[in-house]
């Protein structure tokens, strides 16, 4: 049986301003298996980024609950959730976050420095390699292409050897072309035997993914395997 790496049930995130409550998402009931590749769809505004954030630790959430690789961290202080994510979750966004004055090499062995990991520098060869960019490694990122900079942050992403990819829109800044060289390597990835979670607003690249999990006003709507 396949690993439950991420558990929701009722999952609520509110935003509490001063004239009023955003219910951000509410009551999201959700599993994510070891070897899922999941794209979250649905139109601007829907709670995309706040479900993502949420799976991902990176926001507290309001009620509800949400299990990650087995521990409850549903009422978890921000040291736990860094912890978690440190453990077993990393992240691609749609802007690349490069440090400009960092090769790409460099860029690439920064989580593992945070993450008080040893600098593996031929095992970050490899993971370059592996995205296309062996050639690259030792460019700034002002020498490189917008979809070679999000390649960068894959690696960067693979870093840690994660058990979940969780990626926010990855593509928004891409032309057609870069996009799907980019979900060409998250569907290499998940057949390697990665976990990814992916946002986009995009149904040619969503219609990609394993199963899709459409989202609507902060609620799932359904939840289906893709049509092709």
């Amino acid at each position: 049986m396949k690993e439950c790496i991420i558990k929701t049930e009722k999952l609520t995130k509110i935003y509490r301003l001063p004239a009023e409550e955003i219910r951000a998402v509410r009551d999201i009931d959700l599993e994510i298996y070891q070897g899922d590749f999941i794209a979250i769809m649905g139109p601007s505004g829907s709670g995309k980024t706040t479900l993502l954030d949420s799976l991902g630790c990176l926001t507290t959430i309001s009620s509800g609950k949400l299990i990650v690789s087995g521990k409850d961290v549903s009422r978890a202080k921000e040291s736990e959730l860094v912890s978690v994510r440190r453990k077993f979750i990393s992240f691609v966004f749609q802007d690349f976050l490069l440090i400009p004055s960092l090769t790409v090499l460099e860029n690439v062995l920064l989580p593992l420095y945070f993450a008080r990991l040893p600098q593996d520098r031929d095992k970050i060869v490899d993971i370059l390699k592996k995205v296309g960019l062996g050639h690259r490694i030792n460019h700034l990122p002002k020498q490189i292409s917008g979809g070679e900079k999000q390649r960068v942050a894959i690696a960067r992403a693979l870093a840690i050897s994660p058990k979940l990819l969780l990626a926010d829109e990855p593509t928004g800044n891409l032309d057609t072309k870069y996009a799907q060289e980019i979900f060409d390597i998250f569907k290499k990835l998940n057949q390697e035997g990665l976990t990814i979670v992916v946002t986009t607003h995009n149904p040619n690249l969503g219609s990609q993914a394993k199963r899709i999990v459409y989202i609507q006003d902060g609620r799932i709507v359904s939840k289906a395997a893709p049509s092709c």
